[in-house]
């Protein structure tokens, strides 16, 4: 079962041509590209978070430019912009409100003309970098510097590295993941999709030093070519309070860690994807993915309700040997619309990949529960009083492996220590409102944030044992049945818009992606091989507990076991968009 692949890739070109690695390849490839010798200007577009540092002393300056242009200092003052986005960031240390702003609103447009009057009066080579950099002039050459969310968050907790236009290194990383995530990555993601037909070169700054680099034609080949097959994203593991050990064994990760707590394996706003160009590895975000082939990614259906949002997120909960997660809820849809400006809520479920005896979910209010005295004894609780007596309160149910609990937003729970989750939900992550965290601090020593006030707007109250336990819990019917294979549905709820289908299989099985991307995982079995009956992709290798994609342009696809896993009965679930 170890051989979980930490590191996917996926192959574009088997030569290095027009892809390069580290800064003298890089810096030899961008002055032979400038053909103009009496006067270029060279844009270098940065995503918020790249480091600007080392890229003026490792790209910028040994291209000995004749003048320097900085983006960010053309834009208005840090407190205007504070003030600018005030309402965005709101006093909750986790939750904002979704940014609309354009990027252009954040600079200065006297500056800009006045950077925009001296480089027309310069000759040679003008560089121009930054955020922004490309409103700055029209460039002769430009070039995307791009980065990962994942690696931005390790630098705003590892490195102290603050936000865009911001002097608060030393802030709590959560406020400076809710500026990212509500105000920063909504522009930055807005501007960067109007420049991809229009770069050069595509600079991957992920690696310390150790930058990639591909042609613009190179880039869209790379994006074209995975929407036509099936792919993986690059996963994600971070350590939590309430985490376990299953992942650290099962996958092999790093053993001094003490634990991990969860893991995006599946969530494209979140996981990279890594393009291969003969020995070029290039790790870009995997939304770009999305922004420039939502159709032939999504299906037009789906595309037409979420538009170039991807909606289904798979990742791992791992409490095995952890805690307990924190007792939780999910917005409404109006709520989540009402109060932080996003279009669909977090409707999810648990699919148990692994249990020992004793695991068990939280999920719904035991019958003829009194609303009053529950949210006092919270209330209590939550202010340092008496622990909250969840067992009165809350249905605890047993779960065991290849069970699946479904979870519609409104709907109270969370899973229980000892168990290995597979979450299957919607997109939007970051809106759990905490009611109970069975008293603990994080693991930077500060008390984890609870909303109580959020939760209490869009608990459930009639979600109680009675109709949890004939809605939620196993709701599992035989579909269709073949030559060495079953399809079963297992829900959601109707509430809820991913419909998931588990396949048992000894024999090859026939799948159609309908009018939806596919999101699978192994749950079952060393290893799969998928085929395109036509011949559309080259064979694509799975292994258990991996998450795959099959874009909704891939018609059909066949899954069978495969090597060690021949004659043995293997299973998938499948999430697609219920249309």
């Amino acid at each position: 079962m170890k051989n979980y692949d930490k590191s996917p890739e996926i192959l574009i070109r088997s030569t290095n041509d027009g892809a390069w690695q580290g800064y003298g390849e890089i810096t030899q490839a961008i002055l032979k590209a400038i053909t103009n010798k009496g006067r270029t200007v060279l844009t270098i577009e940065c995503y918020p978070g790249v480091d600007y540092e080392e890229l003026v002393e490792s790209f910028i300056n040994p291209l000995n430019p004749d003048h320097i242009v900085h983006s960010d200092e053309l834009t208005s003052t840090n407190e205007e912009i504070q003030q600018l986005i005030e309402q965005n960031l709101t006093d909750d240390r986790v939750f904002g409100v979704k940014s609309h702003h354009e990027l252009k609103d954040f600079f200065n447009q006297q500056q800009l003309e006045k950077a925009r009057v001296e480089i027309d009066r310069k000759d040679g080579l003008i560089v121009v970098y930054g955020v922004g950099a490309q409103l700055v002039h029209e460039p002769d050459l430009l070039v995307y510097a791009d980065l990962t969310r994942w690696e931005i968050q390790r630098r705003f907790s590892q490195e102290r590295m603050p936000n865009w236009k911001a002097d608060n290194k030393d802030e709590d990383i959560l406020k400076k993941y809710k500026r990212g995530y509500f105000v920063e990555w909504r522009i930055a993601d807005k501007h960067k999709k109007k420049l991809f037909h229009n770069i050069n070169f595509l600079l991957d700054t992920n690696v310390k030093a150790t930058p990639k680099m591909v042609t613009g034609e190179n880039f869209l080949e790379g994006m074209k070519k995975v929407t036509k097959q099936p792919f993986r994203l690059v996963p994600y593991f971070a350590p939590g309070v309430w985490g376990g050990q299953w992942m650290k064994e099962k996958f092999e990760l790093d053993p001094s860690e003490d634990n991990y707590a969860w893991s995006f394996d599946g969530v494209p706003e979140e996981n990279s994807v890594q393009l291969t160009y003969g020995d070029v590895k290039l790790s870009i975000p995997s939304m770009n993915v999305v922004f420039m082939h939502p159709r032939e990614l999504l299906g037009e259906r789906v595309h037409a309700r979420f538009g170039d949002e991807f909606p289904i997120r798979f990742d791992f909960l791992d409490t095995m040997g952890g805690q307990n997660l924190s007792l939780q809820v999910h917005p409404l849809t109006e709520y989540i619309q009402d109060k932080f400006g996003m279009h669909y809520t977090q409707d999810e479920s648990y699919y148990m990949l692994d249990a020992k005896e004793n695991a068990k979910v939280y999920l719904g209010l035991k019958n003829n529960v009194d609303k009053e005295e529950m949210l006092q004894d919270l209330y209590t609780a939550n202010n340092g009083g008496k622990a909250f007596p969840d067992e009165k309160y809350i249905n605890q149910y047993p779960a065991k492996k290849h069970d699946h609990f479904l979870i519609p937003a409104g709907t109270i729970h969370c899973s229980g220590t000892d168990s290995m989750v597979l979450e299957i939900s919607a997109t939007p992550y970051i809106f759990t409102f905490k009611l109970w965290d069975w008293g603990r601090l994080g693991l930077d020593g500060l008390p984890r944030p609870v909303h109580l006030e959020h939760g209490k707007e869009v608990i459930q109250w009639d979600r109680d044992t009675t109709w949890v336990e004939e809605n939620l819990i196993n709701q599992i019917e035989t579909i269709h049945t073949g030559d060495g294979w079953t399809e079963e549905r297992t829900g959601l709820h109707e509430r809820e818009f991913i419909e998931t289908r588990r396949h048992w299989f000894s024999k090859k099985v026939h799948h159609t992606t309908g009018s939806s991307v596919n999101v699978l995982n192994l749950v079952e079995g060393d290893e799969a091989i998928i085929e395109s009956p036509d011949h559309l992709f080259d064979p694509f290798v799975v292994h258990y507990a991996e998450t795959f994609i099959i874009p909704q342009s891939v018609p059909e696809y066949t899954i069978r076991p495969y090597g060690a896993a021949e004659g043995k009965t293997l299973a998938t679930i499948k999430a697609s968009v219920r249309t």
